[in-house]
Formats: C-alpha cells, structure tokens, sequence
C-alpha cells in the first residue's frame, strides 16, 4: 500500500475558515468583512486572518497535520462587548464545525484561546481580539 504525497494544510485550511465565516450569515451581519489582508480605509469591525502554525500528525498509514489558525477581530467600539459578541459568532461558526479543506480531509475544529486587549496608544481607541483554533486534517487519499 502506498501514502498519498503529503501535502501542507496551512494554505487550504485559511482558505476554508475564511470560507466558512464569509458563509456565516449572522457573523457577516456584524463584521464589515473577513479578510486575509487589511486594505487601508477598511470599516471597523473586521476580521483578519492572522498567523498560521503547522505542525505534523501523521500516522502508520497516512500523512496528518495540525494547524493553529490565529484570527484577529478588530473593533473600535467603546469596550470589548463588539468584539466580543463577534467572537461568539466566530465560536459557533468554526468550534467542531466541518471545513471543506481542499486536498485534504477534515477531522475536527477546536477552540484554543482568546484574548482581549486594547490598544494602548492614543487615542486607544481599538480593540483587538485573537482567536485561536486548532485545526486537525488528514491528506485526502483519493
């Protein structure tokens, strides 16, 4: 029997949460868009794809990967309750939801962490919000 050629998952699994999320009726009503880079001007709440980190998960008989899918919730409303109420959304979109991942197979979606954080330069009026997701595939056989 042979493995199928291995295959990075970083790539395809950005491109399918950001599927997932545009696809998210309710999550699109709140954000002026989910984006993987910020064009100058955009509208304030967004999401941007952030950071990607890869790792292996491989098994005896196929090629697997992990992937951490950072996203970052941008708000400029006075507190965090804006972007925060994005996040639950973000949460119920994407948290043990299936993702088309082309080239590879899905296996599960998992919630990491979160943090809130506000930007300390004047005015300070920014609020930031990192998501993390943790992504498992398997490299599609067929």
């Amino acid at each position: 029997m042979s493995l199928p050629t291995p295959g990075l998952a970083a790539l395809p699994t950005r491109d399918a949460v950001r599927a997932a999320l545009q696809a998210d009726a309710p999550l699109t009503a709140l954000v002026s868009g989910v984006v993987d880079y910020v064009e100058e001007g955009l509208a304030y709440p967004y999401i941007e794809l952030g950071d990607s980190l890869e790792t292996p998960a491989n098994a005896h008989d196929r090629h697997g990967s992990e992937v951490l899918q950072t996203l970052h919730i941008w708000s400029q409303y006075r507190g965090h309750a804006q972007a925060l109420t994005i996040a639950a959304r973000v949460m119920q979109a994407l948290d043990h939801t299936p993702l088309a991942i082309t080239g590879h197979r899905w296996c599960w979606t998992r919630f990491v962490s979160l943090q809130t954080l506000a930007d300390p330069e004047p005015p300070g009026d920014i609020r930031h919000v990192p998501m993390t997701f943790r992504i498992g595939t398997e490299v599609d056989p067929t």
